[in-house]
């Protein structure tokens, strides 16, 4: 695919990056001057990029297949040696679907938060993280070459850290900050290592030149510039082993969790594996990687969120889970790169739409956050138990609804492999399906159903104000009808990034087959829970087996990291300053000591009397004549 020189109206793509950044810095240099409309200012700047890539996106259509790619050159950016880096946008169909949604899917969460964050007295701060974290995402999707797509992916780990610590006075919260941040450098560090090992080995950083001379690299380069791109995606994106962080960033207020958990933050990992296709389809063991580790995260995020009692909680392990989903479409390679794109696209508008409805609840339960503490919410919430019903429908794959038109082609394609593999991730899948359709249902009627086990503190639930509904009802229509709109249209629209869609291998079951299979697997999981659940449950926690303890201990993975890198991290520092002190500072200190008690003793000899200054003359004098008549008499050979 050529990437021709932006003219015209897509001479413009710029625009998308400046609009929302500029908007972020007014609002922090204004300070409280701009208080009292600031948050207009940043629904009317994302709104506006929206606006502008729906314009971009079009003339993009306009184009011939082949060369549906503008590329902007604004200037030389770094230019070393043999080192050149463009400060370049990239405007292709790729980029196109993640503009949309992260400026459509981000507009309606700014629209809500202006509601949600009302009695806030930092809410335009807030407003200005919020445009700033999408700006950096933006020029993550845009960026013509993986050092601007780096700069945007730093750019996104900030402004992830000051809203995830948005109320920093919790400590909760700003230990949530602080883990998503140092997890994420994690990844990071994986990342700037491949971008370095891409330079030493091709010689450029640009996406056209990478691409086209990947197969001049050695099978085992490949593999390692893979596992480092990996690495990168797995922090960003919450994968296994650098999952952790994502629940935890629960912590900050509800519009940041939808921001984070369903357009933004958490796609940049499979934007990462997609725009970087022709280096994972070039080498077979590294598309192995990548599927296992998305079929074994989105097996754990269904166990964890199984065993969740706070209702954001859960949904941040489900979107563990979907993420996982998307990991293992990308990993298959050939036509499944566009799938999980497709589903990628779907769940920011069904994941947005629970969290948002999350946040609803708790606006209308004085942020009660425990689902074991709702119940019956549906009398008094129609609105929000509608628009979430239809979000619980479509990510547990019910048709028509979006999630049926998104996942089950993923399940398809696992077992359509083409080796014994098949039957182990599509395996995987398929249970996934069923455990999703569990816990969400879970979730769904503990939530709105079954008897009101309030507390007196939130005995009176009521409805949101229209503002922050609103975003409920449209993201309710995405959630509907997105699924068979995204799965007829854009894998068509993507073949110029991704490549003409290969022929299938037979599958091990008849697609038929496995269409029926999910759908059974999903009503059982989810009329296991509605049976289980629709009469309530224990307030308190229960006794449980040895799955459900190591579920709710988040499979012990945190206690891992402790012991295996907390610790020996801190113990290790520890020894590190002790040495620091007691050794490098102590022999520094110890001859700053030395010459001081030694220029001490001999300041002593400093009288100040001149007979002893005569004195000490008169013996100089002597010692040196008498060594002059030592040397001569041959006393001294």
């Amino acid at each position: 695919m050529e990437y021709a020189p932006a003219t015209g109206t897509l001479s413009g793509i710029w625009l998308l990056v400046a609009i929302p950044l500029v908007s972020a810095a007014i609002l922090l240099l204004l300070g409280k001057r701009a208080d009292k409309w600031g948050h207009w200012l940043g629904v009317l700047a994302v709104a506006a990029s929206f606006v502008l890539g729906l314009i971009f996106f079009f003339s993009l259509r306009g184009l011939d297949a082949e060369s549906r790619a503008a590329q902007l050159s604004m200037w030389d950016f770094i230019a070393v040696g043999n080192l050149h880096v463009d400060f370049g946008l990239l405007f292709d169909p790729l980029a196109g679907v993640f503009v949309l949604l992260i400026t459509g899917v981000g507009s309606l969460i700014h629209l809500y938060a202006v509601g949600y964050m009302e009695h806030d007295p930092g809410r335009r701060k807030f407003f200005a993280y919020f445009n700033l974290f999408v700006a950096a995402m933006l020029l993550l999707v845009l960026g013509n070459n993986y050092v601007m797509l780096y700069f945007g992916w730093e750019g996104v780990g900030l402004a992830s850290y000051l809203l995830i610590s948005f109320w920093y006075t919790r400590p909760s919260a700003a230990t949530a900050g602080k883990k998503a941040f140092l997890m994420n450098r994690v990844g990071d560090a994986g990342l700037a290592i491949g971008i370095f090992l891409m330079f030493a080995t091709l010689g450029t950083t640009q996406y056209d030149e990478v691409f086209s001379n990947v197969s001049a690299l050695s099978s085992t380069t490949v593999l390692v510039l893979g596992l480092l791109l990996l690495l990168g995606a797995a922090g960003k994106s919450g994968q296994f082993p650098l999952h952790a962080w994502l629940p935890d960033a629960m912590e900050g207020p509800t519009p940041v969790s939808a921001l984070i958990h369903a357009a933004t933050m958490v796609t940049a990992g499979v934007y990462l594996i997609a725009r970087s296709n022709a280096i994972f389809t070039a080498n077979t063991v590294l598309q192995t990687v990548v599927v296992s580790v998305g079929a074994l995260t989105l097996l754990m995020g269904c166990i964890i969120g199984a065993a969740k009692d706070d209702i954001k909680r859960v949904l941040a392990w489900s979107t563990v889970s979907q993420i996982g989903y998307m990991f293992l479409g990308v990993g298959l390679g050939g036509g499944a790169y566009a799938l999980a794109i497709i589903h990628l696209l779907a769940h920011g508008f069904f994941k947005a739409n629970m969290f948002l409805g999350a946040g609803s609840v708790m606006h209308g339960m004085h942020d009660q956050v425990d689902i074991r503490r709702f119940g019956g919410l549906r009398k008094y919430m129609k609105w929000t138990w509608l628009t979430f019903m239809m979000g619980w429908l479509a990510i547990i794959g019910i048709p028509p609804l979006s999630g049926y038109f998104s996942k089950e082609p993923i399940i398809a394609a696992a077992f359509e492999r083409g080796d014994w593999t098949s039957w182990m991730y599509g395996g995987a899948a398929l249970l996934g399906a069923g455990l999703t359709a569990f816990y969400m249902t879970r979730l769904f009627v503990l939530t709105f159903h079954g008897p009101e086990r309030y507390t007196e503190d939130n005995k009176h639930p009521h409805e949101s104000p229209f503002i922050m509904t609103v975003p409920l009802m449209l993201l309710a229509l995405g959630s509907i009808g997105a699924g068979w709109l995204l799965s007829t249209s854009v894998p068509s629209w993507l073949e110029p990034v991704f490549g003409a869609e290969e022929a299938h291998h037979e599958a091990v079951i008849p697609h038929s087959l496995i269409t029926i299979l999910g759908l059974v697997v999903t009503v059982l999981g989810a009329g296991l829970a509605w049976s289980m659940f629709r009469r309530g449950t224990a307030l308190e926690p229960q006794p449980a087996g040895v799955v459900v303890t190591a579920a709710r201990r988040n499979l012990y993975t945190d206690a891992i990291n402790e012991a295996v890198f907390e610790r020996p991290g801190i113990y290790l520092t520890r020894a590190l300053v002790y040495l620091d002190n007691k050794g490098i500072d102590g022999v520094v200190n110890g001859i700053a000591a030395g010459i001081g008690g030694s220029s001490g003793r001999l300041r002593r000899l400093q009288t100040g009397f001149v007979r002893s200054y005569a004195l000490s003359m008169l013996t100089g004098a002597v010692l040196v004549v008498g060594a002059f008549l030592a040397i001569q008499l041959g006393w001294l050979a």
